[in-house]
């Protein structure tokens, strides 16, 4: 009898010692399973994401008949692109010559002679689809397709941390709302009381150029950087036009905002690449916020103004016009950080293009004088003498057919991508959902299919009938 109680105890103690050795045993598998779970989904997620996915576009393109470049996993043609460039770069311009596609896009020039018109390659993990036919691209930015294609994740990505999601990133039914907010302030009449900020701070600038030239040595050549004054004279007129009378506090940020997307920029080719730029996050984020705040106050203080009875309304700016419009009864308003993306994206989309036109426009006109002097008499007739203004403006149609042939041979937009947000038919090509169509706008304007065989020469005379009829 005893004997079994010693027994039995015996049992009870081993399975006592069972139960605890078999708890932990239980956790730390059960930890196991759900971290192996999700290393599968994370893993799943990165195979289909920049490997299956990639591999399946490729293969419906391919049976279209759409070639391209072989792919690198991750990386895709970044390097190829890169090498080209850097060849084509070090190669000296013995002579002025605006035949300047093959030097800016060697791997499109390189790519359509091998693959034609219509091929496919790969900036990073997104696919992009090249096309230059003029109907086709009539198609794509037409409405039949104007929410059906926008901004990829990449694309947006990359302009984050400088202008957010303002209109330039926007996409589907984000974009309308952002539009119909922001288009009042673009009416005709809106702009007319802008032209007047426009001349002042022309006006200034061209007087900061006479006195460069007054003071020249013995009437010597002087050597002036047009550009970076046309990215100032830009900058002052935004800001004006943006701010109104805040428009000191706007060039401080724009100075700010012009760091920002530098340090945003830096290695921005494999920003898409998992675990990019950490180690600039901080001072991005850092700088962003400082931004963010300063631009926060401009708002705030407008808003107040108004709300304590020191305005009787927003004011007649961006910025102004885009609150009053807020406070219309729409469902869809903006919010301060809208407000802040939109003023932030109209600054670089505004000071990059213009400067961009000017300085061309200012190198070609030195290199054709006779256009300059037809530009020169138009401008003193029309405007006899007075500053132009916004009635002058359309009379200016010389000045316009110079613009618009700068525009051509030197666009500010070399290209530009849309991403196909569900599968598309596009002319005779199925667009399967995922899939960018990039479009070679620099090419495009010097494609002597379309312009003729001057396709590479300054002649402003092919616009004397407007754009319609080019």
């Amino acid at each position: 009898m005893g004997g079994d109680s010693v027994q039995v105890a015996a049992v009870m103690i081993k399975n006592d010692a069972t139960v605890e050795i078999t708890i932990p045993f239980m956790l730390l598998l059960l930890v196991m399973i759900i971290l192996l779970a999700l290393l599968s989904r994370v893993l799943c997620s990165f195979m289909y994401t920049y490997w299956w996915k990639p591999r399946s576009i490729r293969n419906v393109m391919a049976k279209q008949g759409i070639r391209g470049p072989t792919p690198r996993f991750l990386t895709g043609n970044l390097a190829d692109m890169a090498k080209l460039r850097e060849i084509k770069a070090a190669e000296d311009m013995n002579t002025i010559s605006h035949d300047i596609v093959d030097r800016l896009m060697p791997h499109y020039v390189q790519w359509s002679t091998l693959y034609g018109r219509r091929f496919i390659f790969w900036w990073g993990i997104e696919p992009r689809l090249t096309i230059s036919e003029p109907e086709l691209i009539k198609e794509l930015l037409s409405v039949k397709h104007g929410l059906s294609y926008g901004k990829s994740e990449l694309q947006q990505k990359g302009v984050k941390d400088f202008i957010g999601k303002g209109l330039l990133m926007a996409n589907g039914q984000d974009w309308v709302n952002q539009r119909r907010i922001i288009a009042p302030a673009f009416h005709h009449e809106n702009l007319k009381g802008h032209v007047i900020h426009m001349v002042e701070s022309t006006s200034c600038l061209i007087n900061k150029w006479k006195r460069i030239l007054e003071g020249g040595n013995g009437g010597a050549g002087i050597e002036i950087e047009v550009m970076e004054h046309f990215m100032r004279l830009a900058a002052d007129i935004i800001a004006k036009t943006e701010f109104g009378s805040s428009y000191e506090d706007g060039k401080r940020v724009f100075e700010k905002l012009g760091l920002l997307q530098k340090l945003s920029s830096r290695g921005g080719r494999y920003s898409w690449f998992p675990g990019s730029g950490w180690r600039k996050k901080r001072e991005v984020g850092k700088l962003k916020k400082e931004v963010e705040e300063s631009l926060e106050r401009v708002v705030e203080a407008r808003r107040e103004s108004v709300s304590m009875g020191r305005c009787n309304s927003y004011g007649h700016d961006l910025l102004g016009l885009m609150l009053a419009e807020c406070e219309k009864g729409s469902s869809t308003k903006f919010t301060t950080q809208e407000l802040m993306d939109e003023c932030k994206t109209f600054f670089f989309a505004g000071q990059d293009t213009t400067s961009t036109l000017l300085t061309w426009t200012t190198m070609l006109l030195a290199l054709h004088p006779e256009w300059q002097r037809r530009a020169r008499e138009e401008v003193l007739t029309v405007c006899n003498g007075r500053p132009p203004n916004f009635n002058t403006l359309p009379h200016l149609k010389i000045m316009g057919m110079i613009l618009n042939e700068s525009l051509r041979l030197y666009t500010p937009a070399s290209l530009f991508a849309k991403e196909a947000f569900g599968d598309m038919k596009l002319g005779d090509l199925f667009i399967p959902k995922g899939l960018s169509v990039w479009i070679p706008v620099l090419a495009i304007h010097h494609d002597k299919d379309i312009w003729g065989e001057d396709a590479n020469d300054f002649n402003p005379a092919r616009f004397s009938e407007g754009t319609a009829k080019t």
